[in-house]
């Protein structure tokens, strides 16, 4: 069963992470991350969409893919979107030792620091960090909270899902958004199909009904 909408009781329950955004009354901001990248076309695809709409956003870089692919990553920056640490390699908290899972997001967060072109527009007092799958091992998560704002979402797209038709895809995260949400979208090659049916017409009817598309 899929869960597109992150229920109320694990908010409470994991209550350091950022589940959601509280915004001022009357603002209508929601806030779209997207996950894995950089990657040739389709994190090109992804910022060319966002520039259509006049939307910005948050990225969750993979360091290796920053590594081989810095201009697009620099790209990301320099027009005024957030970036944030998704460890090194795409680690899987769950699999690793807490030191080496430790070690990968200080590999990601030195590749980060190296090739940003400018601050973005609004820079948080930690920088972020959101672990892979959503999953993170308590002790890592106790050293991590002093370090970083961890970000995970309240709405999950499934846009990964290549069993799931685009249109479901659409409306199931359209039906699940709410003011202030944290969106997660993937540029990643699996996501491709739905998130380029997605994308536009999610953003196209939020911006039609007045909504504002921010960073974190």
């Amino acid at each position: 069963m899929r869960i597109y909408q992150t229920p109320a009781f694990v908010e409470q329950l994991w209550q350091k992470y950022l589940w959601k955004v509280c915004t001022e009354e009357h603002q209508k901001s929601l806030f779209l991350t997207f996950d894995d990248g950089p990657i040739p076309v389709l994190t090109e695809y992804v910022l060319d969409t966002l520039q259509e709409f006049e939307a910005k956003a948050t990225f969750f870089c993979v360091g290796d893919n920053v590594r081989k692919h810095p201009e697009i990553f620099q790209r990301i920056s320099s027009e005024g979107h957030q970036t944030g640490n998704h460890t090194y390699h795409h680690l899987n908290s769950y699999n690793t030792k807490t030191a080496d899972y430790l070690k990968d997001i200080q590999e990601c967060e030195k590749v980060l620091a190296q090739n940003h072109l400018t601050l973005p527009q609004k820079s948080p007092t930690l920088p972020l960090f959101r672990p892979p799958y959503g999953r993170l091992r308590q002790r890592a998560a106790n050293i991590l909270h002093s370090q970083y704002q961890i970000v995970m979402w309240s709405v999950l797209t499934y846009d990964f899902d290549q069993n799931l038709r685009p249109e479901v895809c659409y409306q199931k995260a359209k039906a699940a958004t709410q003011d202030g949400a944290i969106i997660v979208f993937h540029d990643n090659w699996k996501a491709e199909r739905n998130l380029r049916y997605t994308l536009p017409r999610y953003l196209a009817h939020f911006a039609q009904k007045g909504y504002k598309f921010k960073t974190l």
